[in-house]
């Protein structure tokens, strides 16, 4: 793994946690310095170890990436800040300027304002990775200054195997993460990895925003019952938002229920100045969605075949034939580019496009910009001409505390980064 411009610094704990992928990483070695790598050329890399474990190793010294030169195509500028990752699936920042990144096949790291990278310790050992499904959504509480607390979305191999979200306390140093031994929230079904969504994100009255997947199962879309293919809203402890519009269900789990009849949520964005947590959701080959919130609106998807159960993703992404339905405000129409992970783009040096909401695109490979009026309607769309085509798949992208975009890749095998991009100067 390589950190981007800044200064150069040794690893803070001599650790290779849970998947990782380190540059000319030696057991038992004393970390030597890396030769920064041409413009271009890929980071070496040692093989992962099982996801899972965590057996501590030793790790080479982190080193600068160059900065590439702006290609000024698009007005922005596109900057390597960590190399050499696999699938790192969430980023979010702690209020000294800290990012923190998670990797889907298990580990945590810190990114220092002064570019030191820290690995993060922690017991990981009941994680399920498959498929789409591991390590994935993560957060900082609203109160992150005096707690310390950190949220994440995980799969969980133990007696139930199941998608949970998890509280963790960091250290002072970020060089430990301990698990809250209560879970936030449990029982989000998964079954063979697929769909396992799961992205975090806080409201502006610090409510905890959970986007889930289906997990491929026709009825759990539809089911007020399943928290599958659900927008949940919980306290910090795991209850249902007092504001929640199924409160008086006698199900507990229909009571954390914001909103259902969704197919894989990838992305939460909570626009700034109106509380509003929007949701972007990966389609099956078609429909592409982002949806403004609707408290107990149901937003139409239902996969289970007229035949009988399974799972039809033939279906509309919307069905009008359930009834009242809540239509998307954008659809990626007859193909699918993979959306992804959403953020509203927030600050007067993005001129035009500042109040824009920024999407990442996985297959697509691109961040999608869409400019969307107060009322909800679409009023122009764009692409960062920069990322189109350049670092393949787009998982993340969160807009940072210094307004610019945080962009993370998705194309496995030790190849992926984290990127900040922000207007050229």
């Amino acid at each position: 793994m390589a950190v981007g411009p800044g200064r150069r610094t040794g690893w803070t704990v001599p650790l290779v946690l849970l998947g990782v992928v380190l540059a000319a990483c030696t057991s038992g070695a004393t970390p030597a310095a890396v030769q920064p790598p041409a413009a271009g050329t890929p980071s070496p890399s040692a093989p992962s170890p099982t996801p899972g474990s965590s057996s501590p190793g030793s790790a080479s010294e982190v080193t600068p990436v160059p900065t590439p030169t702006p290609s000024g195509r698009g007005g922005v500028e596109v900057r390597t800040l960590v190399s050499g990752l696999d699938i790192p699936w969430d980023v979010t920042f702690t209020p000294d300027g800290t990012m923190l990144f998670d990797e889907r096949g298990g580990g945590f790291s810190a990114l220092r304002p002064d570019g030191e990278l820290v690995r993060i310790e922690a017991d990981l050992s009941d994680l399920w990775v498959a498929g789409e499904t591991g390590l994935m959504g993560m957060v900082v509480d609203p109160s992150f200054a005096s707690n310390r607390t950190v949220y994440t979305c995980m799969g969980h191999l133990g007696g139930v195997r199941d998608v949970r979200v998890v509280a963790w306390t960091l250290d002072a140093g970020y060089t430990r993460a301990v698990r809250v031994p209560d879970p936030v929230v449990t029982g989000i079904d998964i079954t063979t990895g697929r769909h396992g969504g799961c992205r975090l994100r806080f409201d502006q009255r610090g409510t905890l925003v959970i986007g889930t997947g289906d997990a491929a199962v026709g009825s759990h879309p539809q089911d007020l019952g399943a928290l599958n293919g659900k927008i949940l809203r919980v306290t910090t402890s795991g209850a249902p938002a007092p504001d929640n519009p199924f409160l008086e269900s006698d199900d507990p789990a229909t009571r954390l229920v914001f909103s259902y009849g969704h197919r894989n949520v990838q992305g939460l964005a909570l626009r700034p100045g109106t509380g509003q947590v929007w949701t972007v959701e990966h389609g099956a080959g078609v429909e592409d969605e982002i949806n403004a919130p609707v408290s107990g609106g149901n937003f139409g998807y239902d996969p289970v075949p007229v035949d009988g159960p399974g799972y039809d993703e033939s279906v509309p992404m919307t069905d009008p034939a359930l009834g009242q339905v809540q239509e998307a405000v954008a659809t990626s129409g007859a193909t699918t580019a993979g959306w992804s992970g959403a953020t509203w783009i927030d600050g007067p040096q993005w001129g035009e496009l500042d109040g824009a909401l920024a999407v990442a695109a996985l297959g697509g490979e691109s961040l999608q910009v869409f400019r969307i009026d107060r009322a909800g309607a679409v009023r122009g769309t764009s692409t960062i001409a920069e990322l189109s085509g350049t670092h393949g798949r787009l998982r993340t992208v969160q807009s940072g505390p210094d307004g610019a975009l945080y962009v993370t890749t998705s194309n496995g095998g030790g190849r992926d980064e984290i990127l900040r991009v922000a207007p050229a100067a």
